[in-house]
This record gives structure tokens, sequence and C-alpha cells, in this order.
């Protein structure tokens, strides 16, 4: 979108073939928290790390990830070690099902606006319970991509079903489980039934500020963006497709949707 955003792209691409990467993806394949999971680069008991604080999104496929600076990405590519700190645990026990028309989306802006963006600093929150059987791998991404809203240094998914048969499509290469001690210590741990959350949306100007969209409706919007690392996978297009169908874009109002990977538009193109 501007020269200082191509130059930046092109010296990538430089530094990557100095340096003779295995892998040097290119810019148009899609946002890298998308691309990598599907290219199989994301898998149980890895620890990943990355120039983005979003980078917890691997946490869905049993790792552990999180953002650094660019001097510990330098630290990195020099010596292949990185120093962190034990973070404290918050145990997330959810049960229940979302009912239609929730989505994880909303249980997780209902959880940072319960924590505050403040109340998990450094903090790693592990889900637990029966209620994540039913969340999606698209839903888990949303919610281990948001944790950092609250401050948390990682979010992780226990292993289960849904997320082996998700890595048999995209890897060969093995790898094992991870699970919390027997017995574990928990700073804190919080309880939510997922039938009882209902449709939230973040006000201006911290995902921390959150209000029922009953309470908000009517209020006319100039923009909607469908997208990102956080939204911008097919469960999040299907369900924006269910509710324009027949219907128009008011005329000034701009929607704007952008797919997370290519493989994604791909797919979208084709439903």
């Amino acid at each position: 979108p501007t020269i200082s955003a191509a130059e930046m792209h092109q010296d990538c691409r430089i530094f990557a073939e100095k340096y003779k990467f295995i892998h040097n993806i290119g810019m148009n394949k899609g946002i890298c928290h998308q691309v990598l999971p599907e290219m199989g680069f994301s898998r149980p008991g890895m620890l990943i790390v990355g120039s983005d604080s979003h980078t917890t999104t691997y946490g869905t496929f049993n790792c552990l990830s999180t953002g650094i600076g660019a001097t510990d990405v330098s630290v990195v590519f020099a010596t292949g070690d990185l120093w962190f700190k034990v973070p404290e645990s918050f145990k997330i026990n959810l049960k229940g099902i979302l009912n239609k028309g929730i989505m994880s989306k909303d249980f997780i802006l209902q959880l940072i606006g319960d924590l505050t963006t403040k109340g998990a600093i450094y903090k790693s929150l592990e889900f637990h319970g029966d209620g994540v059987k039913d969340i999606s791998i698209d839903g888990r991404m949303t919610i281990t991509n948001m944790v950092v809203e609250a401050g948390a240094k990682f979010g992780v998914f226990l292993p289960d079903d849904k997320l082996t048969k998700w890595l048999e499509k995209r890897t060969t290469i093995p790898y094992k489980y991870v699970y919390p001690d027997k017995g574990a210590d928990y700073e804190k741990e919080f309880n939510y039934n997922l039938s009882e959350i209902t449709p939230v949306v973040a006000k201006p100007s911290n995902p921390g500020n959150i209000a029922r969209v009953e309470e908000e409706e009517g209020i006319e919007i100039d923009q909607a963006f469908i997208g990102s690392c956080t939204n911008g996978r097919m469960e999040d297009f299907r369900i924006a497709a269910k509710i324009l169908k027949g219907k128009k874009v008011k005329s000034n109002t701009r929607l704007i949707i952008i797919p997370a990977s290519r493989d994604i538009y791909k797919e979208a193109l084709k439903e």
C-alpha cells in the first residue's frame, strides 16, 4: 500500500536469500498467523516467536507462541536461543455450547472485558473443559489470537480429536501433545458457561471496553471490516454471507472483506 511497505518486503526477501532460509514465503500468501498453520508449521509442543503481538494465535495448536520485539528477533536469528520468564497460569474452564448466532469472538471479548486489558499481563491462559470440543479450530484461533489484548503472554488449548484431524491434513512431521502437570497450581481460575455468552461489541478505544450489542443497537456505522488474522477465515465469511444474502450494503457505508490467506480466498470463491 505504500513505498515504505514495499521496500520492507524487498528487504525481507533479500535477507532471506542472503541467509538461505529454507522457507521464504512470499507476501502474496496471506497473513503469517493463518499461512503457517495451513502449511503445517504450527505443531504441538513447539515454541514459536514472531515480531507481532498476535503470534499468540498458534496456541490453538497446543504450542507456546508469543510476540517479541525486533531486538529479540535478532537474538533468535543469531543464536537460536531466547530468555523467558515462566509465566503464572490462569485456568479458563469452559462448559456448554455457544448458542446460535454467538461466536468465539463474543466469548473472547467477554473474557477480555472481565479481565480488563491489564488483567492477565505476562500470564498463560489455558483453556479447559467440555465446552472446548464444540469450538471449531477457526474459533479457537480467534480466541488465542486475542488473549494478548488482556496482556497475556500465551494462550493455549489442550489437544483433542478435532485438533488431531486438523493436523493430519496438514503435516506428516511427528509431534507430541503437551498437557498440564497433574495437580497443577493455577494463579486464578475462571468458569464460563458458553450457553450464557451474549453478543458483545468492543467500543473505542480498547478491546476491554465491551457492551452488549443490544445496548448499542441503532448506531449508524461508516465502515465494516471482516478479515485480518483474527476473523478472516472461512467460518467468518460463511456467517457474513448468510447474513448479507439478499441484502445490499448501505450506499454511504463501506464493507471491506480481506481473507487471511490466499487459500481461504480461493475456497471462498468456490463457495
